[in-house]
């Protein structure tokens, strides 16, 4: 019965999308006399029609792939697997001049859409249903208001003016209007989010897609800074003192809201904080198995952004992807997501010392899963001395570490790496400080090490749900965090910052700093500090490409040309936006004037 209400309930969602913005029509017949008032008639039914809120959310943005190179591709801190130019430059590269690939804006676009339409659904049957009173219903109302802020959030952002339903059609729209996205956030995002503020519940630490109070307060306080970005400063107070309500919330116990931050930023990402991650104040996670949960998307690919961000071990013949790995979080061998030279040096401290925030986000030692010996050619490959031909490595024996110039023992570890076994890949070889980029060559040659490179963590994972291990891809019951306390305190400061309160923008920063043990700042903070604090705090989690919106890096061609060449080489201004998909655009009658400039 599960299965039925929701294939009835997104084609219903579709429907009513489609209606509303392409004019497509349907004639159909509809011999069971189903309609969505059906599900408003008691709180077990019209819970159906709040759950397919969320399935928009599943299909095709927080953690998906392509949504995560959608949030964090096409900025200053990924380029692409070993800086390759390939089909997957795209998502990291502003498509390198050739002309985008739109299937992955169109699922995105789609499955926004039918979110939104799923939400207006939920939201306008909520009067027929006999809650019992007004504050049960307006908890339901709060939970989908709070889902559409969150569509129409990253419809602006990806897509700028964007055509407004906020009820179900009832008429054939060929020529869809667009609302520019400061009226978005006045009309329906920031309302929305208010009203959820209000009416959602505390939840606990287990609480996990169904938005709670501190969600919709963390949120708020997103969407009220993002507005900025508008050349508006109208509501950059509202985003402080919301910020400020769950910092106090926080530093006073979270009797108010649960909000926490963990005492140790290794704490965050430790598997066993995941499924009840106390920092985080949204997260999402889906269910596989048998456990009466069922599958909401296909055991495929759900939350295995671990994969993504892995780097090409197998270019190296001491790992190889094998039956045994499958289920490892090192399964895939060559993952998308390459940190640039200057995501790596924001974790350079002033004093020539590393913050502690790069060894506890980034993976930078492997070990052999499989038999090894070093042979003539693969010694030449990688500059080893012919000393090292004829050594062996065994499964478990250490086989891969990365050193940068800060690491204690970088010296001793570089002055031994070509007689070493296992293979030592030194940053220099990897990165040039000088260009900004990645070395493509090394002493004339292609340069192998350019594969091997530190390898994002933070999404690790080994709770992997085995249904099959032969189709290498399975569900897992790991949380995906969409926000956390952490990004309160910058969200804060960068509120401080443009309401001139220089000292306490230092503060908030600084608190976030002295949590993570790196040292403190001083100074005046500018939005480059605030920026790289970000960066190297939130790096892989769903904000940077808002971020320089925000702040207007991407309206500045130089900051992109110094940050990251390959990527400002191809920067054009409009690029700030994704292109309508061209399937929608061909199906109205103003799709010439409604598309994108520069597409």
């Amino acid at each position: 019965m599960k299965t039925k209400i929701k294939n009835i309930l997104l084609s219903a969602t579709m429907t009513a999308t489609l209606l509303s913005l392409s004019g497509c029509s349907l004639d159909e017949t509809n011999p069971g006399g189903f309609t969505m008032d059906n599900l408003a008639t008691s709180e077990d039914t019209y819970a159906s029609l709040v759950n397919q809120t969320f399935f928009g959310m599943e299909r095709h943005l927080y953690g998906t792939e392509f949504f995560m190179m959608y949030t964090e591709g096409d900025t200053d801190l990924w380029t692409y697997r070993a800086n390759i130019n390939s089909s997957y430059t795209q998502y990291f590269w502003f498509d390198a001049g050739a002309s985008p690939n739109i299937t992955h804006t169109a699922n995105m676009w789609n499955c926004i859409y039918d979110g939104i339409g799923a939400c207006n659904i939920a939201i306008t049957k909520a009067d027929k249903v006999p809650f019992k009173t007004d504050a049960e219903r307006n908890y339901q109302v709060a939970i989908a208001r709070f889902m559409r802020a969150m569509y129409y959030f990253n419809a602006v952002e990806q897509f700028g003016a964007v055509t407004v339903i906020t009820e179900p059609p009832t008429s054939t729209v060929y020529a869809p209007t667009r609302t520019e996205p400061l009226q978005v956030y006045k009309d329906v995002i920031l309302p929305d989010l208010e009203f959820a503020v209000e009416w959602l519940q505390k939840g606990t630490d287990a609480t996990c897609t169904t938005p709670t109070k501190k969600a919709a307060l963390g949120m708020l306080a997103k969407a009220y800074l993002q507005t900025y970005e508008y050349g508006t400063t109208e509501y950059v107070q509202n985003a402080l003192d919301t910020a400020n309500k769950l910092i106090a919330d926080c530093e006073s116990g979270g009797g108010n809201y649960g909000a926490y931050m963990y005492p140790n930023f290794e704490d965050v990402f430790k598997q066993a904080n995941n499924k009840e991650n106390k920092e985080a104040l949204w997260k999402h996670r889906w269910y596989a198995g048998s456990d009466g949960h069922g599958s909401s998307n296909g055991n495929w690919k759900c939350n295995r952004m671990d994969e993504d961000f892995q780097c090409a071990l197998s270019q190296f013949g001491a790992w190889s992807k094998t039956q045994d790995a499958v289920l490892s979080y090192e399964y895939d061998a060559e993952g998308y997501f390459m940190p640039t030279q200057h995501l790596l040096n924001l974790f350079v401290q002033d004093d020539g010392t590393l913050d502690p925030r790069y060894h506890a986000s980034f993976t930078t030692e492997w070990n052999a899963n499989q038999n090894f010996t070093w042979d003539a050619n693969t010694q030449a490959n990688f500059n080893k001395d012919a000393s090292v031909v004829g050594q062996s490595l065994a499964p478990g024996e250490l086989a891969y570490r990365i050193v940068v110039p800060q690491d204690v023992n970088y010296a001793q570890e570089v002055a031994g790496k070509g007689s070493s076994k296992y293979l030592l890949v030194d940053y220099k070889d990897v990165y040039d400080d000088a260009a900004r980029n990645v070395k493509m060559t090394l002493n004339g040659k292609d340069n192998l090490f350019r594969y091997i490179y530190p390898s994002l963590s933070k999404h690790k994972s080994d709770n992997y749900y085995v249904a099959n291990a032969g189709k290498m891809r399975n569900g897992n019951l790991n949380a995906t965090f969409i926000m956390r306390m952490s990004e309160i305190y910058l969200i804060a400061a960068e509120a401080n910052l443009y309401l001139n309160q220089s000292a306490n923008a230092l503060a908030n920063i600084n608190k976030v700093r002295q949590r993570a043990g790196a040292k403190l700042l001083t100074g005046a903070p500018t939005i480059r500090t605030i920026l790289d604090e970000r960066g190297r705090e939130l790096c892989g989690e769903y904000s940077r490409f808002y971020d320089l919106k925000r702040t207007g890096m991407m309206k500045d061609a130089s900051y992109l040309k110094e940050t990251h060449p390959d990527l400002g080489q191809y920067y054009k201004a409009e690029y700030a936006l994704r292109p309508i998909p061209q399937a929608f655009i061909q199906a109205i009658s103003n799709g010439d004037v409604y598309q994108n400039p520069g597409y």
